[in-house]
C-alpha cells in the first residue's frame, strides 16, 4: 500500500523556490543596502531586534527590544506593567531556529502539548499553565486554525504573558503570542541562506527587499525545508512557502500595504512513544507512581506505519491594511484579513490503553482528520497621543469583526481486530503481530513498513463550527508625573458561535449555539524611581466563552445542555471561564540602557472552569490558580558579549475539580513544570568570529490533570559558532541537543509523549546584499 495523497504535491513547487534561492544566491550583484533614516521613513516597517544592514557589513544588533510592535501597548516595555518577552530576529537566527517551538525554546514558562485526532495537529503552546492553542496572532490579528507554524517571514516573536482577553479578545487565559510578519521597506537589500545539516536537513531561504520609488517598496520572502529527525526512523518534514509584500505611501502620510502569505506541507508526522501503563490497566495508574513513555529500548523506535501515516497542511493568509497620519500625534489604521488553514492527515497512535506495553506489543490506533477553517477580520485602530488638564495620555482604541468557520471531518480505517483477548476490544495478544493484519507491532523492534492489510476510505460525517466577534477596545497610559503612570485597557467582546454535526450524507444530527457578551480589562500602577526603570502592579481579566476555539483544539463543543428528544442540543447556559491576575514586578535597563532586567510576581485564578459531567453536560464549577515568579534578561553585557536569559517558577494547581469530586484537587496542571530555565549567550571573540550557546531546563511536566501519566525532567546544551567571510558572505554551525539527551517535549493526557530530536548540526552558508 502506498502513503495517500490528497491534494497537488508540493515537490514542484518546493523545488522552484530551491532553484530561485540558489540562482539569486550564485549570480547575485545586488546594490549595497541604503537604509532610510528614520525621519524618512515614517510609517516603514519597523523591524524590532531584526539584524541591521549597512553599506559595510551586517552587524548583529542587541538581542533587547525596547517596544512591542502593537499600538494596543501605550508604552514601552519597560513602563509597561505586565510581563512580556519579545524574541528579537537576532536570537532566532542565532539559536538555528527552524519553526515556532525552535524559537519559543528560548521563553521559560511556555511548553507544547501533543494532538491526536480529537484534538488536532499542529502547535499547542502552554503559557503559565493554560492551554493556548487558539491564542496566536499575526501582526496583532487572530491567526485561526490548528497550523503547525513557519518562521521564514517572522521578523520577531512577542509573547505577552498573563490574561490578555483586554488585547487578543476570547481566551488568552494565560496569555498570547504575537508573530511580527516581514513587511516591505524602504531600502534594498537581499539577504539569502543555504542550510545543510544531519539527518538530511536542507533548508534554503531568501529575504529579498527593492525599493520602487522614493515612497514604494516590494519585499519577497522565499522558503524550502526538508528534513529527518536525529534520533527517530521515518519521521521526514518536506515543507515550502512564499510570502510576497508591497508598501506604498513609505515615508508619507498615507501607507498602504499588501501581503499574502502562503505554506505547504507533506510530512510523516512522528507516531510518538506510548506510556507504560500498570498490568492493572487504567486503573492501576497512580499519581505517586505515574506513567512515563517506554521506548522498548531503543528511542528511535517508530511504531507508525510508513505506507499509511501522512500529514499534509496549507495555509494562506491574505492582508490589506492602510493607515493615515491624521496629526503628527494622530494616526488611523484599518486591517482587512482573511485567511484559510488546511490540514489532513492520518497518524497511528501508539495506544497503550488496553495494557499492550505490558504484552510486549503495542496497538496502533489510527487518528484522522480533515480540517479547514476561514476567518475574515476587519480591524480598525486610532491611536496617539494627546493631552487633557496637562497630563499627556498615550492611547489606542479600535473595533473588531470577525466571521471564523471551521469544518472537520475524517477518514474511515478499517482494521483486522481479530487478535482480542476478553474484554479488551484492541489489546494486542503476544504473537498477535501477523494475524491482527499488523495492526499490532513489536514495542522492542517495530516494523515500519510491514504490509498492513487495512483500507482506508473519506467519512465525511463531520461537524461545522461557525463564530462572529463584534468587539470594541481603548487602551491609555495616562502620564500623572515623571514618577508615576496608569496604564488601563478595556474591551466589550459580544461573541457568537454555533455548531452541527452530521452523517456522510449531509443530515444533521446535533447542533448547538451560544452567545456570550463579556468585558474584559487591565489596569496597571507604575512607579519610576528612575527613567532607566519602573515598579509595577497590575490587574488583568480574560474570558474563555463556550465554543471558543471553533472546533480546532481541546474543547469538545461543549456548546449546549442536554439534547432534545431530537438529538438537537439546546443554546447553551454556560459562562464564559474568567481568569484574573494579580502582578507585582519591576523593570530595569542598565549599562547605559543596554541591558533589560525583569522580575515578576503573579497569581492567576481561573474560575467558571468547564467541566464534564456526562456524555452531554458540562458545567461552570472547576476552579484552578497559578502562583508564579518570572525573571528575565535581554540585551548586552559588553559591546562583545550578548545574553537572552529568563526563569519561570509555575506552581500550578487544581484547587476545585466541581462535581468530578475531589480526587484531582491539589494535583499539578498538566504540561506545566514547577521550574523552567534558558540561557543563551554570544561572545564576539574577534570583529568576524563569534561564538555562543545555550542551556534549556525544564521540570517534570504531567500529561493530564490526574497527575498518571508524566514526561521527565530534562536539561539541553547547544552550540554554535559563526565567522564573517566577507561584509556580504558569513558561516554559521549550530548544534543542537548537544550531549544528544533523550527527552520528551510534549506529553499526551492518555497514550503517549512525543520524543524530541537528538544531536543535530546544521552549516549554514548566508549572503548579504
Amino acid at each position: 500500500m502506498t502513503r495517500q495523497h490528497h491534494f497537488i504535491p508540493v515537490s514542484s513547487p518546493r523545488l522552484l523556490a530551491s532553484a530561485i534561492g540558489m540562482a539569486l544566491g550564485a549570480t547575485c550583484a545586488a546594490p549595497t543596502a541604503q537604509a532610510a533614516p528614520a525621519s524618512e521613513a515614517k510609517g516603514a516597517s519597523v523591524s524590532l531586534g531584526a539584524t541591521s544592514i549597512t553599506g559595510d557589513a551586517q552587524e548583529p544588533t542587541s538581542y533587547q527590544v525596547e517596544r512591542a510592535s502593537s499600538a494596543k501597548y501605550t508604552a514601552p516595555l519597560v513602563d509597561t506593567p505586565r510581563s512580556v518577552t519579545v524574541v528579537p530576529q537576532q536570537v532566532i537566527k542565532d539559536t538555528g531556529a527552524l519553526n515556532l517551538q525552535d524559537a519559543l525554546r528560548t521563553v521559560p514558562g511556555i511548553t507544547f502539548g501533543a494532538g491526536e485526532g480529537g484534538n488536532p495537529q499542529g502547535d499547542r503552546p502552554f503559557i503559565r499553565g493554560f492551554d493556548a492553542q487558539g491564542d496566536t496572532y499575526l501582526d496583532g490579528v487572530r491567526d485561526a486554525g490548528a497550523q503547525s507554524r513557519e518562521i521564514f517571514a517572522v521578523e520577531s516573536i512577542e509573547v505577552s504573558k498573563g490574561p490578555n482577553s483586554a488585547i487578543g479578545g476570547r481566551g488568552a487565559a494565560g496569555g498570547t503570542i504575537n508573530l511580527v510578519s516581514k513587511k516591505a521597506h524602504l531600502g534594498d537589500s537581499l539577504d539569502g541562506g543555504f542550510t545543510w545539516g544531519s539527518d538530511q536537513t536542507q533548508r534554503y531561504t531568501l529575504d529579498g527587499n527593492y525599493q520602487f520609488t522614493d515612497s514604494a517598496a516590494g519585499r519577497l520572502n522565499l522558503m524550502s525545508h526538508q528534513s529527518n529527525v536525529a534520533g527517530r526512523d521515518q519521521v521526514d518534514y518536506d515543507r515550502w512557502g512564499i510570502a510576497p509584500s508591497l508598501a506604498f505611501g513609505l515615508g508619507t502620510e498615507t501607507r498602504v500595504f499588501l501581503d499574502y502569505y502562503h505554506l505547504e506541507s507533506d510530512d510523516l508526522p512522528d507516531s510518538g512513544i506510548p506510556y507504560s501503563i500498570p498490568a492493572a490497566g487504567n486503573a492501576g495508574r497512580t499519581s505517586a507512581n505515574p506513567d512515563k513513555p517506554e521506548d522498548g529500548g531503543s528511542r528511535s523506535n517508530f511504531y507508525g506505519l510508513s505506507d499509511r501515516d501522512f500529514r499534509k497542511t496549507r495555509s494562506d493568509i491574505a492582508t490589506f491594511a492602510i493607515e493615515h497620519d491624521l496629526t503628527d500625534a494622530l494616526t488611523v489604521k484599518n486591517t482587512l484579513r482573511h485567511g484559510n488553514t488546511m490540514q489532513d492527515y492520518i497518524l497511528t497512535q501508539p495506544d497503550d490503553s488496553q495494557r499492550n506495553v505490558n504484552n510486549g506489543s503495542v496497538w496502533r490506533r489510527a487518528n484522522s482528520r480533515v480540517g479547514n477553517t476561514a476567518t475574515t477580520t476587519n480591524q480598525t485602530d486610532l491611536f496617539g497621543d494627546f493631552y487633557v488638564g496637562g497630563l499627556k495620555n498615550s492611547f489606542s482604541t479600535g473595533i473588531e469583526f470577525s466571521r471564523e468557520d471551521s469544518d472537520r471531518s475524517s477518514y474511515t480505517v478499517n482494521t483486522d481486530t481479530t487478535p482480542r483477548t476478553a474484554g479488551a476490544s484492541t489489546n494486542c495478544t503476544p504473537g498477535s503481530i501477523v494475524s491482527s493484519g499488523y495492526n499490532c507491532t513489536s514495542l522492542a523492534n517495530p516494523n515500519p513498513d510491514d504490509p498492513w492489510s487495512g483500507a482506508i476510505a473519506r467519512n465525511y460525517a463531520g461537524t461545522d463550527t461557525s463564530s462572529k466577534t463584534r468587539a470594541i477596545y481603548v487602551f491609555d497610559t495616562l502620564e500623572l508625573s515623571p514618577q508615576w503612570q496608569v496604564n488601563a485597557g478595556l474591551r466589550y467582546d459580544h461573541f457568537e458561535t454555533d455548531y452541527r454535526t452530521f452523517t456522510a450524507a449531509g443530515a444533521t444530527t446535533a447542533k448547538g449555539k451560544d452567545t456570550s457578551e463579556f468585558v474584559t480589562g487591565q489596569l496597571g500602577l507604575v512607579w519610576k524611581p528612575a527613567e532607566n526603570g519602573s515598579v509595577y502592579v497590575s490587574y488583568a481579566t480574560s474570558a474563555t466563552p463556550p465554543g471558543s476555539l471553533v472546533g480546532e483544539g481541546m474543547e469538545g463543543n461543549p456548546l449546549g445542555g442536554a439534547p432534545d428528544r431530537a438529538g438537537n442540543l439546546l443554546s447553551s447556559d454556560l459562562e464564559p471561564e474568567e481568569t484574573t491576575n494579580y502582578e507585582v514586578g519591576t523593570k530595569w535597563d542598565l549599562l547605559d540602557q543596554r541591558l533589560s532586567l525583569t522580575a515578576a510576581l503573579f497569581r492567576t485564578e481561573k474560575e467558571n472552569t468547564r467541566v464534564q459531567t456526562s456524555t452531554f453536560a458540562y458545567e461552570n464549577a472547576g476552579k484552578t490558580r497559578v502562583d508564579g515568579l518570572e525573571l528575565s534578561a535581554s540585551g548586552k553585557l559588553t559591546e562583545q558579549w550578548q545574553v537572552f536569559a529568563g526563569y519561570s517558577y509555575l506552581q500550578a494547581r487544581v484547587v476545585d475539580n466541581g462535581p468530578l469530586g475531589a480526587a484531582n484537587d491539589g494535583n499539578q496542571m498538566p504540561n506545566t513544570p514547577n521550574n523552567s530555565a534558558s540561557l543563551w549567550t554570544t561572545y564576539n571573540l574577534t570583529p568576524k568570529l563569534t561564538i555562543g550557546g545555550g542551556a534549556f531546563y525544564v521540570d517534570d511536566v504531567f500529561g493530564n490533570v490526574a497527575n498518571t501519566t508524566m514526561v521527565d525532567s530534562y536539561v539541553r546544551l547547544d552550540a554554535m559558532a559563526s565567522y564573517k567571510i566577507s561584509k556580504h558572505f558569513d558561516v554559521q554551525l549550530n548544534v543542537q541537543n548537544l550531549a544528544d539527551k533523550t527527552y520528551y517535549d510534549k506529553a499526551f493526557s492518555t497514550h503517549f509523549a512525543n520524543q524530541a530530536a537528538g544531536r543535530t548540526a546544521l552549516l549554514s552558508t548566508n549572503f548579504h546584499f
